[in-house]
């Protein structure tokens, strides 16, 4: 008897729980990964290589906020939310010109906010669920050259070279996309495990600014191009309060 008492109060929690409607919010934690890719279009550092190509990431902590809503629709369980995160991901290579470590190249991830609408599906007291939505970043990217007098690299008389540097701070537009489990600890607290992945796309640069020299062996004297693609995945934890009964 206490038997069926039990389960049956165990089916109408998760009966309740897959209902419910309401606002929430929490904090995560987790680990995340800074991908980039920098493409030298020209073949200014990779010379005479144009579209040469590097990759360079770092993995981190990250942590933040969310906040949102779940609704109801024919049985169908929806969530809009929106989230905040802060990380210590900052990314680096010094191998853009394969026969000296002179030009190196960096990327750093300061913060993010995103918005996201989603669709979840209920597994007893477990829930499933994706979302998508836009996201803005803000991003720091730079390439920085080291000029040298000597015949081997980075060989006597070092010097920065601004003419073939730069260094830009942006807010980036991008987009997210993730999935996740979630389970109830108690009619009010969750407990999440979500993987997020955010694309900020791809972002060009110039050196070369007084076009003293050409962008490649017998190229013009012009403006020399590399573009930065910047990506973040996380995976975090997330202990989630829902308001009310």
């Amino acid at each position: 008897m206490l038997g069926a008492v039990s389960v049956a109060a165990q089916a109408e929690d998760a009966s309740l729980s897959s209902s419910w409607e309401g606002n929430y919010a929490g904090v995560l934690v987790g680990a995340g990964r800074l991908s980039n890719r920098l493409r030298d279009v020209d073949g200014f550092a990779n010379w005479g290589n144009p579209g040469s190509s590097q990759g360079y990431n770092s993995n981190g902590l990250v942590g933040g906020a969310v906040a949102g809503q779940r609704v109801m629709i024919d049985g169908i369980g929806y969530r809009y939310e929106a989230e905040a995160m802060l990380g210590d991901l900052s990314a680096h290579t010094n191998r853009l010109d394969p026969t000296c470590t002179d030009e190196a190249a960096n990327s750093r991830f300061r913060w993010l906010v995103a918005a996201r609408f989603g669709v979840e599906k209920s597994f007893d007291n477990w829930r499933a669920f994706a979302a998508a939505g836009p996201a803005i970043a803000r991003i720091v990217n730079s390439v920085t050259d080291t000029d040298y007098s000597g015949t081997s690299c980075l060989e006597r008389d070092l010097r920065f070279d601004v003419d073939d540097s730069f260094r830009r701070e942006s807010t980036r537009i991008g987009w997210t996309l993730g999935i996740g489990v979630e389970t109830d600890l108690t009619h009010n607290w969750v407990l999440r495990l979500d993987s997020a992945h955010f694309n900020f796309g791809r972002k060009i640069y110039t050196v070369n600014h007084s076009q003293n020299n050409p962008c490649g062996p017998g190229g013009p004297r012009a403006p020399c191009t590399y573009t930065v693609n910047n990506r973040i995945t996380a995976l975090r934890v997330a202990l989630v309060y829902r308001f009310g009964n």
